[in-house]
């Protein structure tokens, strides 16, 4: 299989298995499920990384810390979609994970500047408006500098 349609492969089971659980699987859980070895699910990573479409887990190629719009670690952006709860990597993701599942969700999110929590939500497709505003401290054209701390 050439290498893009492999990487194909896994990225739609890591997408697949995100959504059904809540959580992004390890490159052992993908190997089991589409039935291939750890290394090769391990190189496929690699690959999308550089193609910015996910990003490893610093220290740790088996794992995904972002395949966006999931976090593959507890965030302060919660999403409850489906009866489950993901995490987004910042509030634009945590519309973005409602968005993928095509499903409701409620965003239990909090200030990053005051503590002050916020409920976030999305209805049939729509999110419902609050008079809340989202501010990135990072222009987008830099998050990619350094995207685990964007």
């Amino acid at each position: 299989m050439p290498n893009e349609d492999f990487d194909s492969t896994v990225r739609h089971a890591l997408y697949r298995m995100t959504a059904d659980t809540g959580a992004i699987p390890n490159a052992g859980g993908i190997a089991a499920a589409i039935g291939v070895s750890e290394e090769d699910v391990v190189s496929a990573f690699g690959r999308l990384h550089s193609k910015r479409l996910i990003v490893p887990e610093p220290g740790d190629p088996t794992r995904i810390r972002m395949a966006p719009p999931f976090s593959g670690i507890p965030t302060s952006f919660p999403v409850d979609a489906k009866g489950r709860r993901y995490f987004a990597n910042c509030v634009w993701d945590a519309y973005g994970i409602a968005a993928a599942l095509h499903a409701d969700a409620v965003i239990p999110a909090e200030d990053a500047f005051s503590g002050e929590s916020l409920m976030l939500e999305v209805r049939n497709g729509e999110p419902i408006l609050f008079p809340y505003v989202a501010h990135f401290a990072v222009p987008a054209a830099k998050w990619w500098d350094d995207i685990v701390f964007t």
